[in-house]
């Protein structure tokens, strides 16, 4: 049976890893269906960033209004999709260009970008009321068919999810109770962690590693980066693969095989 590869990447700037070597990485990854988060740029610069890129491929890009050169999806494919819809129908929550859902015949593909609470916590507040939206928006949608989530969430969810839990627990963001409750609160009503769902004692692996303190080479880092799904498509998921040896970011890619219709 043939299957579908999607795969999710934070990019931490389009333009930034274009500069190191990702057209090779794209190429690698031969995803059917690449989803980015921090583009950090506009559509049309999304679109000129890529444009070496094999010609087989749309590419779909949601920029942030508020502010230029911050946030940003974008979604590369080259299955036909039916529809683009850009954010949520929110407009306290569509100013930053952080989600972009993709129709195809079996499922909605939400790409998203979770806002960080930022430093201090200062934004833990409104990270409350995006993952209660979000929740609601997913639930939408899925009224018509099956969704499948793809990005940074931002939230390490246990404590097998990040190299240090006990040194960010309620100090970092990321790791909060409250944030741990948003995404726990979306679990429970039906969109599945699928690599824990799949893998739930592996540990160390990570999807994203600060910058600074060798933290990569040392993998000392975070699982931030998940595929969500609803519960009555889990049976055609096949595998989800965490790509460590990726590089170019601070986020590793995260890929997953599902049935093709």
């Amino acid at each position: 049976m043939s299957k579908i590869k999607l795969a999710t990447w934070n990019v931490n700037g389009i333009r930034a890893i274009m500069k190191k070597e990702f057209e090779s990485s794209f190429n690698e990854l031969n995803s059917d269906v690449l989803c980015l988060q921090e583009t950090k740029a506009t559509a049309d610069e999304v679109k000129e960033a890529l444009v070496s890129l094999d010609s087989g491929f749309e590419i779909y890009a949601n920029e942030s209004k508020a502010r230029k050169g911050y946030s940003g999806t974008a979604v590369i494919s080259r299955i036909p999709v039916i529809g683009i819809q850009e954010d949520m129908g929110m407009a306290e929550h569509d100013q930053e260009g952080r989600v972009l859902a993709a129709e195809f015949g079996d499922f909605f593909l939400v790409n998203v970008y979770t806002p960080n609470s930022g430093q201090g916590l200062k934004r833990l507040d409104y990270r409350q009321e995006w993952d209660r939206d979000f929740l609601q928006y997913l639930k939408a949608l899925e009224a018509s068919k099956p969704v499948i989530v793809a990005g940074d969430l931002n939230v390490a969810h246990s404590e097998i999810d990040l190299a240090r839990p006990k040194q960010n627990y309620n100090k970092s963001s990321g790791y909060t109770q409250q944030e741990i409750d948003g995404l726990t609160n979306i679990i429970k009503n039906g969109f599945i962690d699928v690599f824990r769902h799949l893998y739930p004692d592996q540990e160390g692996a990570y999807t994203y590693w600060n910058y600074m303190f060798n933290a990569r080479s040392r993998n000392v880092g975070w699982r931030i980066d998940y595929f969500l799904a609803s519960e009555n498509i889990l049976p055609k998921i096949d595998d989800v693969v965490i790509r460590p040896e990726f590089m170019g970011s601070d986020h590793c890619p995260v890929e997953l095989w599902i049935e093709a219709p």
